[in-house]
Protein backbone atom coordinates (compact mmCIF):
# COMPACT_ATOMS: atom_id res chain seq x y z
CA UNK A 1 0.00 0.00 0.00
CA UNK A 2 1.32 3.33 -0.66
CA UNK A 3 2.36 5.58 2.21
CA UNK A 4 -0.78 7.33 3.27
CA UNK A 5 0.30 11.30 3.27
CA UNK A 6 -2.89 12.79 4.53
CA UNK A 7 -4.63 10.09 7.26
CA UNK A 8 -8.31 10.33 8.79
CA UNK A 9 -9.95 8.45 12.23
CA UNK A 10 -12.71 7.85 11.33
CA UNK A 11 -13.72 8.17 14.85
CA UNK A 12 -12.87 12.00 14.60
CA UNK A 13 -14.25 15.39 13.05
CA UNK A 14 -12.52 16.50 10.33
CA UNK A 15 -11.13 19.34 12.11
CA UNK A 16 -9.78 17.05 15.18
CA UNK A 17 -7.78 15.19 12.27
CA UNK A 18 -3.43 14.89 13.10
CA UNK A 19 -3.38 16.68 9.55
CA UNK A 20 -5.91 19.41 8.71
CA UNK A 21 -7.42 20.21 5.12
CA UNK A 22 -9.82 23.09 4.11
CA UNK A 23 -12.41 24.00 2.55
CA UNK A 24 -12.31 27.22 0.67
CA UNK A 25 -9.72 27.91 -2.44
CA UNK A 26 -6.49 30.58 -1.45
CA UNK A 27 -3.18 30.79 -2.63
CA UNK A 28 -1.98 31.30 1.13
CA UNK A 29 -3.29 27.79 2.15
CA UNK A 30 -0.06 25.93 2.67
CA UNK A 31 0.24 22.65 1.69
CA UNK A 32 0.39 19.80 4.34
CA UNK A 33 3.03 17.51 2.60
CA UNK A 34 5.55 18.17 0.05
CA UNK A 35 5.88 15.36 -2.84
CA UNK A 36 8.20 14.71 -5.96
CA UNK A 37 7.70 14.05 -9.55
CA UNK A 38 6.56 10.25 -9.54
CA UNK A 39 5.84 9.97 -6.35
CA UNK A 40 2.74 7.07 -5.33
CA UNK A 41 0.85 8.00 -2.57
CA UNK A 42 -2.80 7.46 -0.51
CA UNK A 43 -4.93 10.27 0.37
CA UNK A 44 -7.77 9.54 2.58
CA UNK A 45 -10.82 11.43 2.25
CA UNK A 46 -13.63 12.73 4.32
CA UNK A 47 -17.09 12.77 2.72
CA UNK A 48 -18.50 16.41 2.19
CA UNK A 49 -20.73 17.08 4.71
CA UNK A 50 -18.13 15.44 7.50
CA UNK A 51 -20.69 12.99 9.07
CA UNK A 52 -23.52 15.27 9.00
CA UNK A 53 -25.87 13.21 6.73
CA UNK A 54 -27.07 9.87 8.75
CA UNK A 55 -27.68 6.83 7.64
CA UNK A 56 -31.41 7.05 8.35
CA UNK A 57 -35.31 7.18 6.98
CA UNK A 58 -35.59 10.75 7.55
CA UNK A 59 -34.24 13.51 5.28
CA UNK A 60 -34.34 16.55 7.89
CA UNK A 61 -30.88 16.19 7.47
CA UNK A 62 -30.65 17.40 4.15
CA UNK A 63 -32.96 19.86 4.92
CA UNK A 64 -29.92 21.12 7.54
CA UNK A 65 -27.52 20.57 5.55
CA UNK A 66 -24.75 22.74 6.72
CA UNK A 67 -23.52 24.23 3.08
CA UNK A 68 -21.03 26.66 4.78
CA UNK A 69 -18.99 24.14 5.83
CA UNK A 70 -17.97 22.69 2.47
CA UNK A 71 -16.24 20.74 0.88
CA UNK A 72 -14.06 18.66 3.72
CA UNK A 73 -10.71 18.52 1.20
CA UNK A 74 -7.54 16.55 1.58
CA UNK A 75 -4.37 18.77 1.31
CA UNK A 76 -3.30 21.05 -0.33
CA UNK A 77 -0.11 18.81 -1.68
CA UNK A 78 2.66 20.83 -2.86
CA UNK A 79 4.89 19.28 -5.41
CA UNK A 80 8.61 19.97 -5.90
CA UNK A 81 9.37 21.96 -8.83
CA UNK A 82 6.20 22.56 -9.70
CA UNK A 83 5.93 26.56 -11.34
CA UNK A 84 3.68 28.45 -12.39
CA UNK A 85 2.60 27.68 -16.34
CA UNK A 86 3.62 24.09 -15.65
CA UNK A 87 0.67 21.27 -15.96
CA UNK A 88 0.24 18.93 -12.93
CA UNK A 89 -0.10 15.03 -13.71
CA UNK A 90 -2.52 13.65 -11.88
CA UNK A 91 -2.73 9.68 -12.29
CA UNK A 92 -5.63 7.78 -10.46
CA UNK A 93 -4.31 4.77 -9.73
CA UNK A 94 -6.92 3.50 -7.55
CA UNK A 95 -10.11 4.62 -5.73
CA UNK A 96 -12.66 3.41 -2.75
CA UNK A 97 -15.16 3.42 0.44
CA UNK A 98 -13.19 3.73 3.85
CA UNK A 99 -10.83 0.31 3.38
CA UNK A 100 -11.45 -2.86 6.29
CA UNK A 101 -14.87 -0.29 7.55
CA UNK A 102 -17.67 -1.99 6.16
CA UNK A 103 -19.81 -0.55 8.96
CA UNK A 104 -20.58 2.40 11.07
CA UNK A 105 -21.76 5.84 11.39
CA UNK A 106 -20.54 7.63 8.44
CA UNK A 107 -20.91 7.69 4.61
CA UNK A 108 -18.08 5.58 3.15
CA UNK A 109 -18.22 2.77 5.91
CA UNK A 110 -20.51 0.01 3.66
CA UNK A 111 -22.88 3.10 2.73
CA UNK A 112 -23.06 6.35 0.91
CA UNK A 113 -26.38 8.39 0.14
CA UNK A 114 -28.16 11.12 -2.15
CA UNK A 115 -29.69 14.05 -1.45
CA UNK A 116 -32.24 16.16 -3.32
CA UNK A 117 -31.64 19.41 -1.82
CA UNK A 118 -34.39 22.03 -0.70
CA UNK A 119 -34.85 25.16 -2.46
CA UNK A 120 -33.85 27.15 0.18
CA UNK A 121 -30.98 25.52 1.02
CA UNK A 122 -28.98 24.80 -2.34
CA UNK A 123 -31.70 23.92 -4.28
CA UNK A 124 -31.22 21.51 -7.35
CA UNK A 125 -31.17 21.25 -11.12
CA UNK A 126 -34.71 20.60 -11.04
CA UNK A 127 -35.26 22.73 -7.98
CA UNK A 128 -38.68 24.20 -9.11
CA UNK A 129 -40.29 20.76 -9.49
CA UNK A 130 -38.53 19.82 -6.80
CA UNK A 131 -38.69 22.33 -3.88
CA UNK A 132 -38.34 20.13 -0.89
CA UNK A 133 -35.70 17.99 0.26
CA UNK A 134 -35.22 13.62 -0.09
CA UNK A 135 -33.16 11.40 0.52
CA UNK A 136 -32.04 8.20 -0.42
CA UNK A 137 -29.85 5.57 1.58
CA UNK A 138 -27.35 3.21 -1.03
CA UNK A 139 -25.86 -0.18 0.53
CA UNK A 140 -22.63 -1.57 -1.00
CA UNK A 141 -21.93 -4.87 -1.64
CA UNK A 142 -18.59 -4.49 -3.75
CA UNK A 143 -18.95 -2.18 -6.83
CA UNK A 144 -23.05 -2.54 -6.64
CA UNK A 145 -25.21 -0.35 -4.99
CA UNK A 146 -28.98 -0.91 -3.80
CA UNK A 147 -31.13 1.25 -1.71
CA UNK A 148 -34.11 0.43 0.12
CA UNK A 149 -35.57 4.04 -0.66
CA UNK A 150 -35.59 3.00 -4.35
CA UNK A 151 -36.28 -0.41 -4.92
CA UNK A 152 -36.14 -2.85 -7.48
CA UNK A 153 -32.33 -1.79 -8.64
CA UNK A 154 -28.64 -2.10 -8.28
CA UNK A 155 -25.80 -0.65 -10.31
CA UNK A 156 -21.95 -0.92 -10.44
CA UNK A 157 -20.63 2.16 -9.38
CA UNK A 158 -18.01 4.28 -10.96
CA UNK A 159 -16.28 5.61 -7.77
CA UNK A 160 -14.35 8.78 -8.82
CA UNK A 161 -13.56 11.99 -6.83
CA UNK A 162 -16.34 15.20 -7.04
CA UNK A 163 -13.42 17.32 -6.55
CA UNK A 164 -9.49 18.26 -7.61
CA UNK A 165 -7.93 20.92 -8.13
CA UNK A 166 -5.03 23.27 -7.71
CA UNK A 167 -4.20 26.36 -5.66
CA UNK A 168 -5.44 29.77 -7.95
CA UNK A 169 -3.29 32.59 -7.69
CA UNK A 170 -4.30 35.97 -5.94
CA UNK A 171 -4.90 36.99 -9.15
CA UNK A 172 -7.34 34.05 -10.26
CA UNK A 173 -9.10 34.56 -7.23
CA UNK A 174 -9.62 38.03 -7.43
CA UNK A 175 -10.94 37.30 -10.80
CA UNK A 176 -13.08 34.79 -9.43
CA UNK A 177 -14.80 37.12 -6.43
CA UNK A 178 -15.41 39.97 -9.25
CA UNK A 179 -17.46 38.02 -11.91
CA UNK A 180 -19.41 35.95 -9.46
CA UNK A 181 -19.76 38.93 -7.27
CA UNK A 182 -21.34 41.03 -10.07
CA UNK A 183 -23.37 38.19 -10.81
CA UNK A 184 -24.93 37.95 -7.54
CA UNK A 185 -25.35 41.48 -7.62
CA UNK A 186 -28.05 41.26 -10.53
CA UNK A 187 -30.48 39.25 -8.40
CA UNK A 188 -29.16 39.39 -4.63
CA UNK A 189 -31.89 37.84 -2.95
CA UNK A 190 -32.49 34.96 -5.50
CA UNK A 191 -33.31 31.22 -3.71
CA UNK A 192 -31.53 29.50 -4.37
CA UNK A 193 -28.59 32.27 -4.97
CA UNK A 194 -26.85 32.65 -8.41
CA UNK A 195 -23.37 32.36 -6.47
CA UNK A 196 -21.29 31.76 -3.29
CA UNK A 197 -19.26 34.86 -2.21
CA UNK A 198 -16.96 34.48 0.58
CA UNK A 199 -17.73 33.20 3.89
CA UNK A 200 -14.90 33.95 6.32
CA UNK A 201 -16.95 32.21 9.27
CA UNK A 202 -17.01 28.33 8.48
CA UNK A 203 -13.63 28.25 6.55
CA UNK A 204 -11.20 25.85 7.40
CA UNK A 205 -8.15 26.78 5.75
CA UNK A 206 -5.28 24.43 6.77
CA UNK A 207 -1.97 25.43 8.65
CA UNK A 208 -2.34 28.69 7.84
CA UNK A 209 -2.17 30.21 11.58
CA UNK A 210 -5.08 30.84 12.71
CA UNK A 211 -4.70 35.23 12.98
CA UNK A 212 -4.47 35.04 9.40
CA UNK A 213 -7.99 33.27 8.93
CA UNK A 214 -10.48 36.21 9.37
CA UNK A 215 -8.65 37.51 6.28
CA UNK A 216 -8.12 34.70 3.96
CA UNK A 217 -11.81 33.47 4.73
CA UNK A 218 -13.06 37.15 3.40
CA UNK A 219 -11.32 36.66 0.42
CA UNK A 220 -11.19 32.37 -0.11
CA UNK A 221 -13.04 30.97 -3.04
CA UNK A 222 -15.93 29.00 -1.90
CA UNK A 223 -15.36 24.80 -3.38
CA UNK A 224 -18.41 24.67 -4.76
CA UNK A 225 -18.44 25.83 -8.12
CA UNK A 226 -15.88 24.25 -10.37
CA UNK A 227 -13.44 26.87 -12.16
CA UNK A 228 -10.34 27.64 -13.60
CA UNK A 229 -8.40 25.00 -11.32
CA UNK A 230 -10.11 22.29 -11.47
CA UNK A 231 -12.13 21.79 -8.76
CA UNK A 232 -15.68 20.96 -8.00
CA UNK A 233 -16.40 19.05 -11.44
CA UNK A 234 -18.43 16.25 -10.55
CA UNK A 235 -16.79 14.20 -13.67
CA UNK A 236 -17.62 10.75 -13.02
CA UNK A 237 -15.41 9.27 -15.67
CA UNK A 238 -12.51 10.50 -13.59
CA UNK A 239 -12.56 6.74 -12.00
CA UNK A 240 -9.24 4.45 -11.78
CA UNK A 241 -6.76 4.38 -14.26
CA UNK A 242 -7.98 8.44 -15.13
CA UNK A 243 -4.96 10.91 -15.97
CA UNK A 244 -5.49 14.34 -15.30
CA UNK A 245 -3.44 17.79 -16.47
CA UNK A 246 -4.38 20.88 -14.39
CA UNK A 247 -3.13 23.90 -15.34
CA UNK A 248 -0.75 25.78 -12.13
CA UNK A 249 -1.01 28.79 -11.00
CA UNK A 250 1.03 28.76 -7.70
CA UNK A 251 4.70 27.82 -6.86
CA UNK A 252 4.28 24.15 -5.83
CA UNK A 253 0.96 23.46 -7.71
CA UNK A 254 -0.66 22.78 -4.22
CA UNK A 255 -3.49 20.09 -5.31
CA UNK A 256 -6.35 18.89 -3.20
CA UNK A 257 -8.70 16.76 -3.66
CA UNK A 258 -12.01 15.32 -2.04
CA UNK A 259 -15.94 14.54 -2.40
CA UNK A 260 -15.50 11.19 -3.24
CA UNK A 261 -18.42 9.58 -5.05
CA UNK A 262 -19.56 5.62 -5.15
CA UNK A 263 -21.58 6.31 -8.35
CA UNK A 264 -23.12 9.35 -10.02
CA UNK A 265 -25.44 10.01 -13.21
CA UNK A 266 -23.69 12.88 -15.83
CA UNK A 267 -24.74 16.54 -14.33
CA UNK A 268 -25.15 15.51 -10.48
CA UNK A 269 -28.50 16.54 -11.25
CA UNK A 270 -29.72 16.28 -7.51
CA UNK A 271 -27.30 18.65 -6.61
CA UNK A 272 -26.13 16.22 -3.66
CA UNK A 273 -26.70 13.96 -6.57
CA UNK A 274 -23.98 11.12 -6.67
CA UNK A 275 -23.69 8.71 -3.91
CA UNK A 276 -21.44 10.44 -1.32
CA UNK A 277 -18.95 8.50 0.55
CA UNK A 278 -15.63 8.88 2.24
CA UNK A 279 -12.91 6.76 1.30
CA UNK A 280 -9.47 6.62 -0.01
CA UNK A 281 -7.52 7.39 -3.49
CA UNK A 282 -4.54 6.29 -4.51
CA UNK A 283 -2.58 9.09 -6.87
CA UNK A 284 0.48 9.43 -8.96
CA UNK A 285 2.12 12.81 -9.18
CA UNK A 286 4.25 14.23 -12.49
CA UNK A 287 4.48 18.01 -13.97
CA UNK A 288 5.10 18.90 -17.64
CA UNK A 289 7.37 21.93 -17.55
CA UNK A 290 5.72 24.82 -19.35
CA UNK A 291 2.69 23.06 -20.38
CA UNK A 292 0.13 25.52 -20.18
CA UNK A 293 1.82 27.01 -22.87
CA UNK A 294 3.14 24.09 -25.00
CA UNK A 295 -0.75 22.42 -24.83
CA UNK A 296 -2.92 25.86 -24.60
CA UNK A 297 -4.00 24.61 -21.53
CA UNK A 298 -4.22 28.11 -20.08
CA UNK A 299 -7.43 27.35 -17.88
CA UNK A 300 -9.35 24.52 -17.27
CA UNK A 301 -8.26 20.56 -16.89
CA UNK A 302 -7.67 18.23 -19.71
CA UNK A 303 -7.96 14.27 -18.89
CA UNK A 304 -7.87 10.87 -20.10
CA UNK A 305 -10.56 8.70 -18.66
CA UNK A 306 -9.97 5.63 -16.65
CA UNK A 307 -11.03 2.43 -18.62
CA UNK A 308 -12.61 0.12 -15.52
CA UNK A 309 -16.42 2.10 -15.76
CA UNK A 310 -19.34 -0.75 -16.11
CA UNK A 311 -19.72 -2.66 -19.41
CA UNK A 312 -23.54 -1.34 -19.81
CA UNK A 313 -24.79 -2.80 -23.99
CA UNK A 314 -28.23 -1.59 -23.63
CA UNK A 315 -29.83 1.83 -22.83
CA UNK A 316 -33.31 3.59 -22.91
CA UNK A 317 -32.69 7.24 -24.31
CA UNK A 318 -35.14 10.38 -23.49
CA UNK A 319 -34.83 13.87 -25.33
CA UNK A 320 -35.45 17.17 -24.56
CA UNK A 321 -35.42 20.71 -26.47
CA UNK A 322 -35.13 24.40 -25.34
CA UNK A 323 -39.28 24.28 -24.77
CA UNK A 324 -39.91 25.48 -21.17
CA UNK A 325 -42.65 23.91 -19.23
CA UNK A 326 -45.12 26.47 -19.97
CA UNK A 327 -44.51 26.44 -23.45
CA UNK A 328 -42.38 29.40 -23.70
CA UNK A 329 -39.54 28.67 -26.68
CA UNK A 330 -35.68 29.42 -25.44
CA UNK A 331 -33.06 29.94 -27.92
CA UNK A 332 -30.20 26.99 -27.81
CA UNK A 333 -30.56 26.85 -24.19
CA UNK A 334 -28.70 23.01 -23.61
CA UNK A 335 -29.63 23.44 -19.74
CA UNK A 336 -33.52 23.97 -20.25
CA UNK A 337 -33.22 20.96 -23.00
CA UNK A 338 -31.44 18.61 -20.39
CA UNK A 339 -33.93 19.39 -17.60
CA UNK A 340 -36.66 18.60 -20.26
CA UNK A 341 -34.75 15.18 -20.98
CA UNK A 342 -34.35 14.22 -17.31
CA UNK A 343 -38.09 15.12 -16.93
CA UNK A 344 -39.71 12.59 -19.38
CA UNK A 345 -37.40 10.16 -18.34
CA UNK A 346 -39.12 10.39 -14.52
CA UNK A 347 -42.45 11.02 -16.33
CA UNK A 348 -41.59 7.77 -17.35
CA UNK A 349 -40.55 5.92 -14.72
CA UNK A 350 -43.64 7.34 -12.45
CA UNK A 351 -45.44 4.56 -14.99
CA UNK A 352 -44.07 1.90 -13.24
CA UNK A 353 -45.06 3.28 -10.08
CA UNK A 354 -41.78 5.12 -8.42
CA UNK A 355 -42.49 8.19 -6.72
CA UNK A 356 -41.51 11.10 -8.59
CA UNK A 357 -38.60 11.83 -6.15
CA UNK A 358 -37.62 8.21 -6.72
CA UNK A 359 -36.55 8.30 -10.10
CA UNK A 360 -35.09 11.66 -9.79
CA UNK A 361 -32.85 10.77 -6.88
CA UNK A 362 -31.97 7.43 -9.10
CA UNK A 363 -30.99 9.39 -11.71
CA UNK A 364 -28.95 11.40 -9.38
CA UNK A 365 -27.10 8.54 -8.57
CA UNK A 366 -27.00 5.63 -10.93
CA UNK A 367 -24.47 5.83 -13.95
CA UNK A 368 -26.95 7.21 -16.53
CA UNK A 369 -25.14 9.42 -19.60
CA UNK A 370 -26.37 12.92 -20.59
CA UNK A 371 -25.48 14.34 -23.82
CA UNK A 372 -25.91 17.29 -25.91
CA UNK A 373 -27.20 15.67 -28.87
CA UNK A 374 -27.89 18.74 -30.74
CA UNK A 375 -26.67 22.47 -30.67
CA UNK A 376 -26.97 24.09 -34.20
CA UNK A 377 -30.74 23.69 -34.84
CA UNK A 378 -32.32 26.81 -34.24
CA UNK A 379 -34.15 27.56 -31.96
CA UNK A 380 -34.25 23.88 -30.00
CA UNK A 381 -31.40 22.72 -28.80
CA UNK A 382 -31.70 18.88 -27.90
CA UNK A 383 -30.13 17.12 -25.11
CA UNK A 384 -30.46 13.40 -24.37
CA UNK A 385 -30.38 11.16 -21.28
CA UNK A 386 -29.51 7.52 -21.51
CA UNK A 387 -30.48 5.23 -18.39
CA UNK A 388 -28.60 1.16 -18.50
CA UNK A 389 -31.66 -1.20 -19.10
CA UNK A 390 -29.47 -3.05 -16.94
CA UNK A 391 -29.71 -1.78 -13.88
CA UNK A 392 -33.68 -2.65 -13.20
CA UNK A 393 -34.60 -6.05 -11.73
CA UNK A 394 -37.33 -5.43 -14.79
CA UNK A 395 -37.86 -5.14 -18.29
CA UNK A 396 -38.14 -1.43 -18.28
CA UNK A 397 -38.95 -1.47 -21.77
CA UNK A 398 -42.07 -0.36 -23.51
CA UNK A 399 -44.00 -3.41 -24.43
CA UNK A 400 -47.26 -4.00 -25.58
CA UNK A 401 -48.06 -5.75 -21.97
CA UNK A 402 -47.34 -2.43 -20.46
CA UNK A 403 -45.29 -1.01 -17.46
CA UNK A 404 -44.30 -3.88 -14.48
CA UNK A 405 -45.46 -2.21 -11.39
CA UNK A 406 -42.83 -1.91 -8.71
CA UNK A 407 -43.40 -2.03 -4.95
CA UNK A 408 -42.54 1.36 -4.00
CA UNK A 409 -41.33 0.27 -0.71
CA UNK A 410 -40.70 3.08 2.43
CA UNK A 411 -40.66 5.67 -0.80
CA UNK A 412 -37.55 8.10 -0.17
CA UNK A 413 -37.50 10.33 3.21
CA UNK A 414 -38.80 13.90 2.42
CA UNK A 415 -38.44 16.84 4.91
CA UNK A 416 -40.38 20.13 3.42
CA UNK A 417 -38.79 23.47 2.17
CA UNK A 418 -38.66 26.08 4.87
CA UNK A 419 -39.90 29.50 3.76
Amino acid sequence: MPEVLFPLDSSKKFEDQEKLGHNRWHPEIPPVAVVKPGDVFRVDCREWFDGAIKDDDSAQDILDAPLLTVHKLSGPFGVEGAKPGDLLIIDILDVGPIPQEDSGPLAGQGWGYTGIFSKNNGGSFLVDQFPDAYKAIWDFTGQVATSRHVPEVKFEGIIHPGLMGTAPSAALLAKWNKREGDLIATDPHRMPPLALPPEAEHAVLGGLPRDQWARVGGEAGRTAPPRENGGNQDIKNLSKGSRIFYPVFVDGANFSVGDLHFSQGDGEITFCGAIEMGGFIDLRVDIIKGGMDTYGVSEHAIFMPGRVEPQFSEWLAFSGTSVTLDGEQKYLDSHLSYQRACLHAIDYLSKFGYAPEQAYLLLGAAPIEGRLSGVVDIPNSCSTVYLPTAMFDFDVRPSASGPHQIDPGIGAPRAANNG
